[in-house]
């Protein structure tokens, strides 16, 4: 009976630790992933203030939002052209209504005939290029894909993609479509708080980064850091911006910025990723963004070539000549020729018989075709069987021997050129 009042509380107590583990475990995973915002196809103006009276709130907010669309395509236009705002055309609100695609609020405050707030107008890249004068891919030149690293230092700890922050938001809500970087951003999920954290920008190990920016698609690494300070919880906060480039964490600038409160820290970080970017684009078109030629993979080592083998020698074989003849001369001639043939090292008579068939057994540099076919050439009649080559002669005669190689004339020796004589008197 004691066993059974224990045993259900304790089952009741695995059950909700489970539970409490599951909890935990969904929860862990909910901290963590940003999406990147896709801005391919997007052009954004932002921090556009307006301040509208109407007869009505609604009123007011709609003739905010149309003036803000004005102000936002003369603003995109100075800044894909590099000229003054004063500059730019005015397009009329039906044809700025085709092209603007949404309207961003950052921030606003509605009265009942007032309208204030701080706006931002995205435009479709396809229809608004007509207009601004550019084609549909704009004119700026772009980098090669960087892997962009955002830590974040506060408390003294540092972090990137592990736990969600208001740095990796900043980022991936950052329209990337005007910018001459070609970001690669890390959304935090998956295996990216394993691979791409604070740890991971003070390795100086280079085979660990090629290892990174070949696995998401890059050529090189950008770390957008900052270092943020609180006065005291809820309260002002001071924000250090650094650049850094590289697998060295090369500094390329930094600035700082304030934020009031807390609440203010998420619009800090925005205007913080716009000014780093400013600070990325400039130090690209200085041509301080050069890939490290220590990310290039080394070249393979030389392999040297085995020296050519010199040609084996031919395989010495023993065959066996059988001479046929009427008389001795047969047998005579048959052991001149084999013994001066090219490629055979010895001939040893077995059996000789002058009115018949004798026998001879040779050592040939090669096969037995060969030597049947070198006999051929000297006028015998060969037969091959085996390792067997009779021979015998066409006629009564056997195959005269083939005359010496002749030696090539010596040249006579040149004769010394003689002396002229000397037409001067030798004296007495």
């Amino acid at each position: 009976m004691l066993r059974r009042r224990f045993a259900i509380p304790l089952f009741l107590l695995l059950a909700v630790l489970g539970v409490s583990a599951a909890v935990y475990a969904q929860l862990e995973t909910a901290d963590r992933g940003i999406l990147p915002l896709d801005s391919s196809g997007t052009l954004e103006v932002t921090g556009i203030h307006v301040d509208v009276g109407a007869t009505d709130a609604q009123a007011a907010r709609y003739a905010g939002w149309r003036i803000a669309q004005r102000q936002g395509f003369r603003a995109l236009w100075a800044k894909t052209h590099n000229a003054p705002i004063n500059q730019a055309p005015n397009l009329p609100d039906g044809t700025l209504d085709q092209i603007v695609t949404s309207i961003v609020v950052q921030r606003e405050e509605i009265g009942p005939n007032r309208y204030i707030a701080d706006l931002g107008v995205q435009f479709d890249r396809a229809r608004a290029s007509a207009f601004l004068g550019v084609d549909g891919g704009g004119e700026v030149r772009r980098s090669q894909p960087m892997l962009l690293v955002p830590v974040t230092i506060s408390a003294g700890t540092e972090t990137s993609v592990e736990l969600r922050n208001a740095w990796q938001r900043a980022w991936a809500q950052f329209r990337t479509s005007q910018s001459p970087i070609d970001y690669v951003r890390v959304s935090g999920m998956g295996p990216d708080p394993m691979l791409i954290n604070a740890s991971q920008t003070i390795r100086p190990g280079r085979g660990w980064w090629r290892t990174l920016i070949d696995m998401y698609g890059a050529a090189d690494i950008l770390v957008a850091e900052v270092q943020l300070q609180r006065l005291y919880p809820g309260g002002p906060a001071r924000a250090r911006f650094i650049g850094r480039h590289g697998p060295d964490n090369e500094i390329i600038g930094g600035f700082t910025l304030t934020a009031p409160n807390s609440e203010a820290i998420p619009a800090m970080m925005a205007q913080g990723a716009q000014r780093m970017d400013a600070l990325f684009a400039d130090a690209f078109a200085a041509g301080r963004l050069t890939r490290d030629t220590s990310l290039n993979l080394p070249p393979p080592p030389i392999q040297e070539m085995p020296a050519e083998a010199p040609p084996a020698a031919a395989i010495t074989n023993a065959y066996q000549v059988q001479v046929s003849g009427n008389n001795v001369n047969f047998y005579n001639f048959a052991m001149a020729h084999l013994r001066t043939l090219p490629g055979i090292d010895s001939a040893t008579p077995q059996q000789i018989n002058p009115g018949g068939t004798s026998y001879i057994l040779v050592s040939y540099r090669g096969d037995i075709s060969q030597l049947a076919a070198a006999l051929s050439a000297r006028g015998w009649i060969t037969e091959t069987s085996g390792t067997v080559v009779k021979i015998h002669g066409s006629s009564d005669k056997p195959p005269a021997l083939p005359p010496p190689p002749q030696q090539p004339a010596t040249p006579p020796p040149a004769t010394p050129p003689q002396q002229p004589e000397s037409n001067q008197a030798q004296p007495r």
